[in-house]
Formats: structure tokens, C-alpha cells, sequence
């Protein structure tokens, strides 16, 4: 694997997780990653007080300025880059892709990118029924009760062409080949 381009959405659950297992691949890898955030994804990152590391960490990180602005959904409909993550994927976003809605960087990406072959891996914070333990932006745990219509349409997305859902951030090093920290 080359390149891949890794979407961050608005969810604050799983995105320290995400971001420390992306920037080891960064380190052990020669991989080219291009990030890029939705908007909510930028308010994420200031609010985890993680807006310094993106900018040390990918310094050529790509903000959302519309449905297809920066114009990442061509390069990877025809193959220039070998996967597609977005991770960690909000239930908003989810529902979205699940229902064809494209009007955001994320999922207009989704949407452009499973019409061609390069594959896509979505990691959905909302995907087991029942509580999940997550931690705010100050490290305080909290227990979040996930709704049945999010945890359905994660199962939906996974039963969609061209995308894998994956279980956890460290499903990532599998993609590149890495063994797990």
C-alpha cells in the first residue's frame, strides 16, 4: 500500500485512538497519507485540544470547503490512492452514506469513491447496541447509551459494495500489513 486518504469526522469517540494508530503507521511506514477533515471534523480536533498535533503530525492536512471541495473524490475513483478511511465516522455520517446523502467532504467522498474500486473502510462509533464507555475532551470517562436506528445503520453500511466496517482503529494496521502495537 502507497497512499491512502484518511477522513476524520465530528466524533470525539475513538478519534485519540484513531490518531495515535495512524501516526504510527505514519512512522513505521512509508506510506503518503492525505488527511482530510469535515468541518466538524476541524471542530473535533480544537475541541480534543488536538488541533497542534494534525498541524505537526500532517502538516498538509485538507479542510472541508463543501460536498467536493478539496477535490479528493476523483483521485480516488480512479485508483491513485489504494484505500479509503474514514475514521472515526460519526452516526450523522453514517446515516448519510447509508441513505445516499452527499452533501458533505465525507460523504460525497463515500459516495464518489464506492462507484469506483478502491476500497473503503469506515470505522462507526455507533456499532454495538447497548453502552459504550468513551472519554471527553478532558479525559473524564463517560458511558453513552447507543440508539437502535445508529446501530442499524451501521449494520446497513456494512452490507453495502465496497466498504468494510471496521471494529476498531486497530483494524487499521491490518489494511496496511503492520503488525499491532
Amino acid at each position: 500500500m502507497k497512499r491512502i486518504a484518511w477522513g476524520i469526522t465530528g466524533s470525539g469517540d475513538l478519534i485519540k485512538e484513531t490518531y495515535d494508530v495512524m501516526v504510527d503507521i505514519k512512522k513505521r511506514t512509508d506510506i503518503e497519507m492525505m488527511v482530510f477533515l469535515s468541518k466538524e471534523g476541524e471542530v473535533v480536533m480544537k475541541w480534543y485540544h488536538m488541533w497542534n498535533d494534525i498541524q505537526k503530525d500532517f502538516p498538509n492536512f485538507k479542510s472541508e470547503g463543501g460536498p467536493n471541495s478539496p477535490f479528493i473524490a476523483g483521485p480516488l475513483q480512479v485508483g491513485y490512492y489504494d484505500a479509503l478511511i474514514i475514521a472515526p465516522a460519526t452516526a450523522n455520517s453514517v446515516a448519510k452514506i447509508v441513505y445516499g446523502i452527499a452533501d458533505t467532504l465525507v460523504t460525497n467522498t463515500v459516495s464518489q469513491t464506492a462507484k469506483g474500486s478502491t476500497p473503503i473502510y469506515i470505522l462507526a462509533v455507533d456499532r454495538e447496541r447497548g453502552t459504550v464507555k468513551t472519554f471527553s475532551p478532558e479525559g473524564r470517562e463517560m458511558e453513552l447509551k447507543m440508539r437502535e436506528v445508529d446501530v442499524s445503520n451501521t449494520e446497513k453500511l456494512a452490507q453495502m459494495e465496497n466498504i468494510t466496517v471496521l471494529e476498531s482503529p486497530e483494524d487499521i494496521y491490518d489494511i496496511v500489513g503492520l503488525k499491532r502495537k
